[in-house]
C-alpha cells in the first residue's frame, strides 16, 4: 500500500527516512517538548516508536507523517493520524497528534500540518470523525485544537487509562470534529 505524501504551503508530511532518528531522538530527549508526556524518551524508545509508526502506515494506510521544512528541508517532528490505542467511551476512534522539535514551535506549523493530515483524513480517507486529546495542563495543544476548528464538549473529558491515580497529566480534554465540520471551515 503507498502511503500518502502530503503538502501543505511550507511542509510535507512524508514517509519516515532513517536519517530522522537522530534529531526525533533529541527531540523526545527534549524536556520542553515532552513537558507533557509522562517522561522523555531513549534514542532506543525513539526509535522503537518510529518503528511502531511504520508498522501503523502499512497496517492501515495512514500515520504519524514525518514534518519536513520545504525551505531548509530539516526534519521537526511529527503530524498525523493515529488509531487510539486504549479503551474509552470514545473509541475506536482516529487522533489527529502532532509533536515538534522546539526550535520550531510559535510558527504556525503544528496548525498548518494538523490541518493538512485532517484533509487527508476527511478527503482521502473518507473518515467521518477524527478526535484529539491532551492532558487538561497541555494549553499549547488545545489551541492547536481549536484553531483547526475542533470543538469540546466538557462532557467527553476523561482520566487517561493509562496513567495511575493521582499523575498530574491524567485528566484528559477531548477534541472532536466531524467531516461537517470541516468542511464547513473550509
Amino acid at each position: 500500500m503507498a502511503i500518502l505524501q502530503l503538502e501543505s504551503a511550507r511542509l510535507i508530511l512524508r514517509q519516515w527516512h532513517n536519517d530522522d532518528l537522530e534529531p526525533f531522538a533529541e527531540m523526545c530527549d527534549d524536556e520542553r517538548v515532552m513537558r507533557y508526556f509522562p517522561r522523555r524518551l531513549s534514542r532506543l524508545e525513539s526509535a522503537s516508536l518510529i518503528g511502531r509508526v511504520r508498522g501503523h502506515f502499512l497496517e492501515f494506510g495512514f500515520g504519524l507523517w514525518a514534518l519536513e521544512r520545504k525551505d531548509t528541508g530539516a526534519f521537526i517532528g511529527y503530524t498525523g493520524l493515529n488509531t487510539v490505542g486504549f479503551d474509552a467511551h470514545f473509541t475506536p476512534a482516529v487522533e489527529i497528534g502532532w509533536r515538534l522539535a522546539h526550535d520550531h514551535w510559535g510558527l504556525g506549523f503544528a496548525s498548518e500540518a494538523a490541518w493538512t493530515a485532517l484533509g487527508a483524513g476527511f478527503s482521502k480517507l473518507e473518515l467521518d470523525e477524527m478526535v484529539s486529546f491532551t492532558s487538561t495542563l497541555n494549553v499549547p495543544s488545545e489551541k492547536v485544537m481549536q484553531a483547526i476548528g475542533m470543538r469540546r464538549d466538557a462532557k467527553d473529558d476523561f482520566d487517561h487509562p493509562k496513567l495511575g491515580q493521582g499523575h498530574p497529566l491524567r485528566p484528559h480534554r477531548l477534541y472532536r470534529i466531524s467531516k461537517a465540520q470541516w468542511q464547513a471551515n473550509l
